[in-house]
């Protein structure tokens, strides 16, 4: 798909719903996937074996989520003023290819599943510059009022809105059912 919010990855027929993995294992995502962040790997983010240290790959991702959930309404004032929020239940990474100290970073999300309580939804890091994809994260994040410490449903326009943002795509786990039942 054309442009620099498009996936590069050519489409394919959809089976049971989900789009088919290429050859070489990459994901295939079947609808446009927006950039959610972008940022620079530096050295202190590099382990002893000179790429970045998985913690700094999570701590991207959520950045990238934060930007992604204020797309479909769940801003930090929405949340703080009706007393929700995110709680992350699940995530499994497939790390694809090393970053270094001074690779630019873009990060592009979708939704995979919206539900009453939470939301699947899933991040293709890559480098910016060469456009591999580094890894790819799923996530399963679920709505919470914070003061009962509970599951809530999402309010009906935050779960259509998220609905706008779905994608279908394989990854290396797609076969694996979720743990989470929400």
């Amino acid at each position: 798909m054309p442009g620099s919010r498009g996936a590069q990855v050519a489409p394919v027929p959809a089976r049971n719903g989900r789009a088919r993995a290429r050859a070489d294992g990459e994901p295939v995502v079947t609808a446009e996937l927006v950039e959610t962040y972008r940022g620079a790997v530096y050295p202190w983010h590099c382990d002893h074996m000179d790429h970045m240290n998985v913690m700094w790959y999570v701590g991207k991702f959520d950045e990238a989520t934060w930007n992604f959930f204020c797309m479909f309404g769940l801003t930090p004032g929405f949340l703080r003023s009706q007393s929700r929020g995110m709680a992350a239940v699940e995530q499994r990474i497939a790390y694809r290819r090393e970053l270094r100290a001074g690779d630019t970073v873009a990060v592009r999300s979708g939704a995979i599943e919206v539900r009453d309580k939470a939301i699947r939804f899933v991040h293709e890091m890559r480098n910016a510059e060469t456009r591999e994809v580094s890894a790819v994260t799923l996530l399963t994040g679920v709505f919470i009022d914070t003061a009962a410490r509970k599951a809530c449903a999402l309010p009906e326009r935050v779960a259509d809105r998220a609905r706008g943002f779905l994608v279908a795509c394989d990854l290396p786990w797609q076969d694996q059912a979720s743990s989470v039942n929400v």
